[in-house]
């Protein structure tokens, strides 16, 4: 058995072993004509193999300088393209991704809502200040269930609210959230109240031990 560990490395993975095979096999080819043939029908196979690569313009030449660099420069046939060997040297080695370090406190809120909540510390002292304080509390406790549908406590709202805003966002002594079906769509409070009706179904469905006892005491006096 032959393991890919122990086979050669493959100079492009998209086409596969098999291609590369076909490639070598032209090579030994000796008649030019039965080789332009052969080359022609890998470049086919070859299209079919990585059918992204049609996406690309002018694709055909991009396949014609693959079937070059998978032979390493050895397939001698008729390319209908100029093909320069220091050109098709290509790297495939991605590039690594730069990620931003944005440290989100509270990644069920979101690093938009870090953004609103700076902004609106900006804001002049006002009702308009007011309102959006009063917004922000309310998104905060509509994002909180979509993380923990099960309980909230409105304590905890306001603690990370102040905590967001660095304590320089204060909502009113009067301002309530509302309750929690109220954030949430009418199908999630029904799926909701489903389930804690099956449960309490299930609980008066189970024989209480205490119950079975006084029957049996009861049977016993009989």
């Amino acid at each position: 058995m032959e393991y890919n560990t122990q086979r050669t490395k493959l100079k492009i993975t998209d086409y596969g072993r098999n291609v590369v095979k076909l490639i070598e096999f032209a090579k030994t080819v000796e008649d030019r004509d039965k080789r332009n043939k052969i080359a022609d029908i890998i470049i086919n196979v070859m299209s079919q193999v990585n059918a992204t690569a049609k996406d690309c313009v002018d694709y055909k030449h991009k396949l014609w300088d693959h079937l070059m660099i998978l032979s390493n420069y050895e397939l001698d046939v008729d390319c209908p393209y100029q093909i320069n060997k220091d050109d098709t040297t290509v790297n495939f080695t991605p590039k690594q991704l730069k990620y931003k370090n944005h440290k989100i406190k509270y990644r069920h809120y979101g690093k938009n809502m870090e953004a609103i909540i700076d902004k609106t510390v900006e804001y002049p002292e006002g009702e308009e200040k007011t309102c959006l304080v009063e917004s922000i509390a309310h998104q905060l406790k509509r994002s909180y269930l979509t993380w923990n549908i099960d309980t909230v406590d409105d304590n905890l709202i306001y603690q990370h609210l102040e905590e967001l805003s660095q304590n320089k966002l204060k909502l009113s002594e009067t301002f309530e959230l509302k309750k929690t079906r109220e954030y949430l769509p009418q199908p999630q409070v029904e799926k909701k109240v489903a389930a804690q009706s099956k449960t309490k179904k299930k609980a008066k469905a189970q024989p209480q031990p205490n119950s079975n006892k006084a029957k049996k005491k009861k049977q016993s006096k009989k």
